[in-house]
């Protein structure tokens, strides 16, 4: 009868099912059995003599993020002296688009001199398995924005750097998944972000810890709007956190309503007092507005679409994209005709109604790339891009016809309909647009429309 003993172990090793490979100390390979090579699809002379060093090697580890060297599986055993036991690690091969997933095992063959000692790495194809039920297939069609980060370095300005994001992040910013990954979380803040609730979401990511926080976020665009975060740091079978996971929600809406429903309950308390407390009362409160203008209010309260200080902002980020894609931009001041004596008429309520349907109209016909606010009184502002001075013209004329055709019902059953005059200057792509400037000129196209009968527009180049 054969012994144990006497079995030939590397005929055993060739005809494993499972990759075998055998590095010496210096991590460099001397033994890769025949599923091995399958699996790597290398063949034995590709393979013999590489170590950890060699540029051809890319591992990910389970969230998709690219391990560096001493990460590797040998390096780690050859560190610590210990077993690595079900590893889970993605091998990504330059002939192929899809990523090899692998459950690795590790472990020392010491010798008593140490560079006379090997380490052996075996491994199983788990990439099918891991297909079976992805959670990143649930992550990927969520609704909810989710942002992947690593945690190795969370210190502004460069960590922590995004490695995974996923299509609810593209629709909601703006920013294509390529342009996001390197970045930080911090490329969609801007200056009216509050910094105390940042500086608590990297005091508990100093700490390792979750946190809740709602902060105002800027799209592609420059478009303001309001998130509910929720970070959770992610744990490797070690019990290291190695990355952080944002869920993300926006509420602009739910902010919105929040601030419409606090600013009517002020007014509804300014009018049971006297004539001469609501003044009072009503430039205190117009003082506390202003100072919270520079941080949440970006809406018009009677209209319900962008003030003014939101379009100068927007327009002025306009202004940065036209110079960048080169594209010309167009910026225009909208004049109700005879506002005054609709208001003699009729009344201040209907007035407001006549202004409330106009920016409804307004929500309506700009785009999303575009600007538009309720500028003061009777005037509404925007700032459109535009490929040429035709385009401008088919964009104004289509306005118009829309606002001619618009019919307000009064209280009373009145029925109304209103004109407009417009005033637009277009100007060429350039870094530094004077926004105040160019609506000034504008205004002085709008005059002249209106001394020449109104219900028109005119352009200025």
């Amino acid at each position: 009868m054969v012994e144990i003993e006497q079995l030939d172990l590397k005929l055993l090793l060739e005809h494993a099912h499972i990759g075998v490979v055998i590095h010496r100390w210096d991590t460099s390979i001397v033994y890769a059995n025949p599923t091995a090579l399958r699996l790597l699809r290398l063949t034995y002379e590709q393979i013999i003599g590489k170590d950890a060093f060699d540029p051809g090697w890319h591992f990910v580890d389970q969230y998709g993020a690219v391990l560096p060297h001493e990460k590797f599986p040998v390096c780690r055993v050859k560190d610590s002296g210990q077993r690595l036991e079900n590893e889970i690690v993605g091998v990504v091969d330059s002939h192929d688009t899809n990523i090899s997933w692998f459950l690795l095992n590790g472990y020392p063959e010491p010798a008593i001199e140490e560079e006379d000692s090997f380490i052996v790495v075996t491994f199983n194809d788990i990439t099918e398995a891991k297909h079976l039920f992805s959670f990143q297939d649930i992550v990927e069609n969520t609704q909810d924005v989710v942002i992947v980060t690593d945690a190795t370095d969370i210190e502004a300005p460069t960590g922590p750097k995004i490695v995974y994001v996923n299509q609810a992040f593209e629709q909601l910013t703006g920013y294509r998944r390529e342009e996001a990954l390197g970045e930080t979380p911090r490329m969609l803040q801007g200056t009216l972000t509050d910094k105390a609730a940042t500086q608590r979401i990297h005091d508990a990511l100093s700490k390792r810890e979750a946190v809740t926080e709602v902060v105002l976020n800027y799209d592609r665009n420059g478009r303001p709007y309001w998130i509910e975060m929720n970070i959770i740091p992610l744990q490797s079978k070690e019990g290291e956190v190695t990355h952080f996971a944002a869920i993300e929600r926006d509420v602009s809406e739910r902010k919105f309503h929040q601030e419409q429903l606090e600013k009517r309950n002020q007014d509804l308390k300014l009018l049971k007092e006297n004539l001469e407390k609501l003044v009072s009362e009503r430039t205190q409160q117009l003082e506390q507005a202003n100072s919270k203008l520079q941080q949440l209010a970006f809406f018009d309260p009677l209209t319900g679409i962008p003030n003014r200080r939101y379009f100068i902002d927007q327009a002025k980020k306009m202004v940065a994209v036209s110079h960048r894609v080169g594209r010309k931009i167009a910026f225009g001041l909208i004049d109700i005709d005879h506002f005054k004596r609709i208001n003699d008429t009729h009344g201040h309520e209907v007035g407001d109604i006549v202004l409330v349907k106009l920016g409804q109209l307004f929500a309506r016909s700009f785009r999303l790339d575009d600007a538009f606010c309720r500028y003061g009184g009777e005037e509404f502002a925007f700032a459109i891009f535009a490929n040429d001075t035709p385009d401008v013209e088919c964009f104004l004329n289509r306005l118009m016809a829309d606002i001619r055709q618009l019919v307000i019902e009064t209280p009373d059953g009145v029925q109304l309909s209103v004109t407009a005059s417009v005033g637009v200057k277009v100007c060429e792509p350039q870094p530094n647009i004077d926004v105040e400037l160019k609506l000034k000129l504008a205004d002085k196209g709008l005059y002249y429309v209106k001394e020449n009968g109104r219900d028109g527009f005119d352009i200025a180049e």
